[in-house]
């Protein structure tokens, strides 16, 4: 079981956020991310995709430019043919315009490049500093959290590792829905941190982020599974569990770590799933802002501790199989057979433990693996007022009411 984790032990630096970088440095090092293959090279598929179409766009509209400012040019240089030089200049100058907006494209594309490499640059070195790693991007995380199967072109990006006193993961994280006018990107920051066992799936909804049409989550649960805990806890958050682990999620979130819930991690959505525990905005986590870390690292900081209360945790629905494993099998031909001395009970062996007391193996039974999911009816509400508004509008009803 990992241990407690000890402020002290990993103290907070967030110098390399703010430090001066050397730009050779940073370029040197982003060479070293490509040729090593932790960084895609700038001109994989989609990128030499999308620079082909670029400069096919920049071209045509270079030479529409060039054409129109010519033949205005042309007139104005006609004009002014007994002018001595101006004639001249006035021709000259839509390729003076056309260089420099060649210029300027030019310098965007370098500053970006730059500024990309000094971003990463500096969290590697914030990661080394605080005893962790850094990656630049992955292509569609494993992991079971509900955001990370959902729609196309999934990536995390700067991702900060740390593998004491358990893993966790800082990253950000796109997706894409919809396709065409309908295509939209996703947005969100996650704290993904490995627990010591399977636990029952469960939701903390964070009512402190939820927009106009309810949960700003991803996903809609059935309300059958929501369970009120005592206090003020349902003030800042919404617990939905699978149903008959009321107790188990109970056991799990004692006052003392509804508390420190409340108190550092009101403003993000909770996700407990298998063994993991995701922390959810719909915000980039991974910056180059020191409060941002600060904030993510106090509220990881105060829920590691309380890690080791779920460890304990077992689903009694598995006492069953535990009782049908091969140990508890060979046990059971121990007792039976003639294996132990002749004259003395199977029972008054010290180191055997009744089968009815096995401790459940770790894990979670099925029916508590996964909530079930529900039917957002507020949206599509929403949905269909906006379409019989539309409806009437164009058949003119509105106008009977309405008009003058």
């Amino acid at each position: 079981m990992a241990a407690p984790a000890d402020p002290r032990s990993y103290p907070f630096d967030a110098r390399p956020l703010v430090e001066p970088v050397d730009p050779a440095a940073a370029r040197a090092f982003a060479q070293e991310l490509r040729r090593t293959g932790r960084l895609p090279s700038a001109l994989s598929d989609s990128g030499i995709a999308m620079v082909i179409i670029l400069s096919i766009v920049a071209i045509v509209f270079a030479s529409t430019i060039l054409t129109v400012m010519t033949t205005i040019a042309a007139g104005i240089a006609s004009s002014f043919a007994g002018e001595g030089g101006f004639g001249v200049l006035f021709a000259v100058v839509p390729f003076v315009i056309i260089g420099g907006i060649v210029a300027i494209a030019v310098w965007v594309v370098v500053a970006a490049r730059r500024s990309g490499n000094a971003r990463m640059f500096r969290l590697d070195r914030f990661a080394r500093a605080n005893g962790m790693s850094y990656l630049p991007r992955m292509a569609a995380p494993a992991l079971p959290g509900m955001i990370f199967s959902l729609g196309s072109s999934r990536q995390a990006s700067d991702l900060v590792r740390g593998e004491r006193p358990r893993f966790v993961e800082f990253a950000n994280y796109r997706y894409t829905t919809g396709s065409g006018k309908n295509r939209s990107t996703h947005t969100w920051g996650y704290v993904a941190v490995k627990l010591d066992v399977p636990l029952p799936h469960i939701v903390l909804d964070a009512t402190g982020n939820n927009g106009l049409f309810g949960s700003n989550l991803p996903a809609t649960f059935d309300k059958d599974q929501r369970l009120s805990l005592e206090g003020d806890f349902d003030r800042y958050f919404s617990l939905s569990c699978p149903a008959g682990y009321e107790t188990d999620a109970l056991y799990l979130f004692t006052p003392d770590i509804m508390a420190r819930f409340i108190d550092n991690a009101a403003a993000l959505d909770v996700e407990i799933v298998d063994d993991w525990l995701f922390l959810y905005a719909k915000r980039d986590f991974s910056t180059l802002d020191p409060a941002t870390w600060a904030w993510l690292f106090s509220v990881v900081g105060a829920l590691l501790d309380k890690f080791a209360q779920w460890a304990r945790w077992r689903d009694d629905r598995l006492r069953a199989a535990a009782r049908s494993t091969p140990d508890a099998s060979a046990h059971a031909s121990l007792e039976t057979s003639g294996a132990v001395s002749p004259g003395v009970a199977a029972t008054a062996v010290p180191f055997t433990p009744p089968l009815d007391t096995l401790r459940p193996p770790p894990g979670v039974a099925p029916q508590g693996r996964r909530l079930q999911r529900g039917v957002p009816w507020v949206t599509f509400i929403a949905m269909g007022a906006v379409v019989l508004f539309w409806i009437l509008s164009q058949t003119g009803v509105i106008g009977m009411f309405f008009g003058g």
